[in-house]
């Protein structure tokens, strides 16, 4: 098949591709208009599967990443949380697309010396001012010794039973000590002294605490991490310029022995491999979460404002503006890269607003993706002219497209499809599906006979990239492994999507072994200076 040896070929494929998918191509950095001006709560992943670190058997971690693309040495304030926004974690137990139980994070930050800020005496005797430093730290800081740190900051964990506006709220306080905190973003290597130090430093931010009614213990963490995802972001939202089929007989074989002018997996292609993120990871004892439904959970996080932001003429630290009215959601993350890649412009702001128990005005966006069959019109002749074929179309044709559908909207029957069934973007997990280890993981998730795996969840290592790229291009219209056998799901047949079997990739790999195995997961980040 030469079908991508045009580069304009390539381009329309790939972007058929990325266009349609219902739920799941990457991660969603700056997805819409309103949250690209306000970083601090714009959600750039979210995770949830059931945890795998070694005897934490029946146990789920969700982790919601903030704050995009931070570049390590973004100093000198670096990536604090937005102390006017609640931050949360939902999951709905029932699948009513409704929350059962919220966990919502709120951030207060604080100068040394009484939010005064640290202060050096300067100039000679007799003309000697005190004068207030300009930096977030005075000298080194550790896990033994945090006492140079000029900035600091706090936050409070409130578990919602119920309606995030009408729920029991329920403060929640750590096992050990009497507040929960954030450690400071890895400064560099001067601060910190060491990688290993900085790890130590921030394992100490990991706290237990107790849920009401349960018997065991949760966990959680705040803080910076080195982004997990992995994407070709640039060349992608260049007009996809690359070829987005393996160029390998297998991926990293190196052997140039796949689709000719294939991309080859590289972590060059990998745009995020030198960028954090902010984590708010929450490990939590399945039982407590799955209420009364199936073991079947559905999740996703929001980040909130208030509606008013008066801002202060003469700012200060503790005061520069004046928040009032009703907290409104401004971010919403489940599925990844849904806001970029699916809904259309003039309603991006509206999905990061919605709840998922609204989905239903977004439904043609994935029962009838219009960029497909735009870029089937453009370049279908291209295609066929190249292969000397008559293809009628290269999108898939089965319209609505109920394997999306099934897909990211309502979940599979007897893998992760609730009790209820209420079509709505979201996470969706069967806690009752054992947790595959780490070095057992396969990175295309269900597709590679890995039912632990997305879309069954989402675990950090999962390829979600490629195989969203397949799917939206009709890969469950072939049989699939499922238990160890390919199996008709049902959804649509190989007649419906003629490209279906291709092995398509934006050439970033990522798997299982670029990810911590014990809680948090998500390795400790980039430092800002060696």
């Amino acid at each position: 098949m030469t079908i991508f040896k045009r580069k304009t070929l390539s381009v329309a494929i790939a972007l058929t591709c990325a266009a349609v998918t219902a739920g799941a191509m990457a991660s969603s950095h700056r997805e819409a208009p309103n949250i690209t001006r306000a970083p601090a709560v714009d959600s750039t992943d979210f995770y949830a599967f059931n945890s795998y670190e070694e005897g934490r058997e029946g146990y789920v971690t969700f982790i919601a990443n903030y704050i995009p693309l931070q570049d390590a040495y973004g100093g000198p304030n670096y990536f604090a949380m937005d102390p006017a926004a609640h931050y949360a974690i939902h999951i709905d137990s029932d699948g009513d697309a409704v929350e059962d139980v919220s966990f919502v994070f709120n951030f207060n930050n604080m100068l040394a010396a009484g939010n005064e800020g640290i202060a050096l005496p300067i100039g000679p005797e007799g003309n000697q001012k005190m004068v207030k430093v300009p930096l977030k730290n005075v000298g080194g800081i550790s896990a033994d010794d945090s006492s140079a740190a000029n900035f600091s900051e706090m936050y409070t964990l409130t578990m919602v039973s119920g309606d995030m506006q009408s729920g029991e709220r329920t403060m929640l306080t750590p096992a050990m000590g009497d507040m929960f905190k954030k450690p400071l973003d890895y400064i560099g290597n001067k601060t910190f002294t060491s990688e290993a130090e900085y790890a130590r430093y921030a394992e100490s931010f990991i706290y237990s605490f107790a849920i009401p009614g349960c018997d065991d213990m949760a966990r959680v963490f705040v803080g910076q991490r080195k982004d997990p995802f992995v994407v070709n972001l640039g060349k992608t939202f260049d007009l996809v310029n690359y070829v987005p089929v393996e160029g390998d007989s297998a991926p990293g074989a190196g052997d140039g022995a796949g689709f000719p002018g294939g991309i080859t997996q590289s972590d060059s292609n990998d745009d995020l491999i030198d960028k954090n993120v902010t984590s708010l990871s929450v490990e939590v004892p399945a039982s407590c979460v799955t209420g009364d439904g199936n073991g079947v959970i559905g999740s996703w996080t929001t980040a909130s404002l208030p509606q008013a932001r008066i801002l202060n003429p003469d700012a200060t630290f503790a005061k520069p503006e004046v928040n009032g009215g009703a907290m409104t959601q401004v971010s919403r993350l489940g599925s990844p890269l849904v806001n970029e890649l699916v809904i259309g412009i003039g309603d991006k702001d509206k999905f990061s607003s919605a709840h998922p128990s609204q989905d239903g005005q977004f439904a043609d966006y994935v029962t009838h993706p219009s960029l497909p069959e735009l870029l089937n019109i453009l370049f279908k002749d291209a295609v066929n002219t190249t292969l000397g074929t008559e293809i009628e179309t290269l999108a898939p044709t089965n319209f609505p497209r109920t394997d999306l559908v099934t897909a990211f909207l309502t979940g599979f029957p007897g893998v992760n499809q609730q009790a209820t069934v209420t079509p709505s973007e979201m996470l969706r997990l069967n806690t009752g599906i054992p947790a595959t280890p780490a070095d057992s993981q396969s990175a295309f998730g269900v597709a590679g006979d890995d039912l632990a795996g997305f879309p069954n969840g989402r675990r950090p290592g999962d390829d979600v990239v490629d195989i969203a790229l397949r799917v939206v291009m009709g890969r469950l219209c072939y049989p699939i492994p499922v238990a160890g056998e390919d199996t008709d799901l049902g959804l649509c047949t190989p007649e419906d999507a003629s490209v279906g079997t291709v092995p398509f990739t934006d050439g970033a790999p990522v798997d299982a072994s670029m990810i911590d195995s014990s809680f948090p997961y998500l390795r400790t980040p980039i430092a800002g200076s060696e």
